[in-house]
């Protein structure tokens, strides 16, 4: 090799390191780059679309929570998905938020994300793991089938009309009961006991084979128990007694749901004196039974029911129940606030509270 040659060699060797650092810095720099980002925390995506609980996100957890023994199911953020009490069949599942509201009686304005469904049987820890509800909750969670909730709302104010097949009414605006001949406006106005075949209109064969037969002039009529018996009962499938007495299932009055051995007694009853209303609400569920005492001349009975909503849009506990100054169900005002907290009519006549 000549002089020359030697001399042109040293600047092409010269160009090829240069080249060679400058790859090397650049592969470096992108694996350190990479590096970096797998270490940053992942970039918050913000959104107006509402959140979808029917999405299966992430894993989930069960857990168990006392007074009263239950299981709870939450997602993998921690929110809770779905509870289930022991020896009750009323679950509560989480699902699309829902508004319910009532403009004849009252501004009230229920707000919930709350769904109400009956279970094929009673909840019992360990259930969870058994087909049965698997099968179930697989067909339920985030369904928009009508729930206890919507059945509910079906005989309020309004309601539209819904027929069977057979073209019977089975929803539609309920009045509470027939005019009473001897009442009068806030005694005992309309009379009672109008239970649900009264207000379908045709006999009703119970499991210990009793036969009901509707009064005519209590058509279409729902006294209170009458209609807690029409949501979870006739259209629930919770099994039903004929009267108080006969059978296994959900019994004919207030006070017969009330003192019964179904479902788990969430506030249980002490008595029905004014000392005897619970110290306080908040272990309640929506769904849960409420019982009231509001008539002295009833004696020990407890005389009013009615179904837990939750929360309304004010922070007030209310319920829905059928009664005579509305005529019909309401989660109005009339005859008195339909609130379980302060101390208005209803909250200061709460006796006890049933999960069935």
């Amino acid at each position: 090799m000549t002089a020359k040659s030697a001399r042109r060699t040293h600047p092409v060797l010269h160009a090829a390191v240069v080249a060679l650092l400058l790859a090397g810095s650049a592969y470096f720099t992108y694996e350190l780059r990479k590096e970096e980002q797998a270490k940053a925390p992942a970039v918050l995506h913000v959104t107006d679309r509402a959140h979808q609980v029917g999405a299966q996100e992430g894993a989930q957890k069960w857990e168990r929570l006392k007074n009263p023994e239950r299981s709870v199911l939450r997602g993998a953020d921690g929110a809770v998905l779905a509870t289930f009490t022991d020896g009750a069949r009323t679950a509560s599942l989480t699902g699309k938020s829902r508004t319910f509201t009532e403009p004849a009686t009252t501004t009230t304005r229920v707000v919930t994300e709350t769904w109400v469904r009956l279970l094929p049987e009673g909840w019992r820890p360990g259930a969870e793991r058994e087909q049965w509800f698997q099968d179930w909750f697989k067909k339920y969670y985030g369904s928009e089938e009508d729930d206890l909730f919507a059945i509910a709302f079906q005989y309020g104010d309004q309601a539209p009309v819904k027929k069977d097949a057979a073209g019977v009414q089975y929803a539609g605006d309920a009045i509470f009961g027939p005019l009473n001949p001897n009442g009068s406006e806030g005694n005992d106005l309309r009379l009672e006991q109008s239970d649900f075949y009264d207000y379908l209109g045709i006999p009703y064969t119970f499991r210990n084979g009793t036969t009901e037969r509707p009064e005519k002039a209590k058509h279409r009529a729902l006294d209170c128990s009458g209609f807690i018996r029409t949501v979870f009962g006739y259209r629930g499938r919770f099994p039903l007694m004929a009267s108080d007495t006969a059978g296994n299932g959900l019994p004919r009055t207030a006070n017969g749901m009330a003192r019964s051995k179904v479902g788990v007694d969430i506030l249980a009853l002490g008595g029905v004196g004014p000392q005897d209303r619970p110290a306080s609400v908040d272990v309640l569920q929506p769904g849960d039974l409420v019982f009231f005492k509001l008539d002295g001349r009833t004696g020990e009975r407890l005389d009013h029911t009615g179904m837990y909503l939750g929360n309304d849009t004010d922070g007030h506990k209310i319920f829905i129940s059928s009664r005579e100054e509305a005529n019909g169900p309401t989660i109005g005002d009339k005859g008195g606030a339909s609130r379980l907290d302060g101390n208005g009519y209803y909250a200061a006549a709460l006796r006890s509270a049933k999960r069935l």
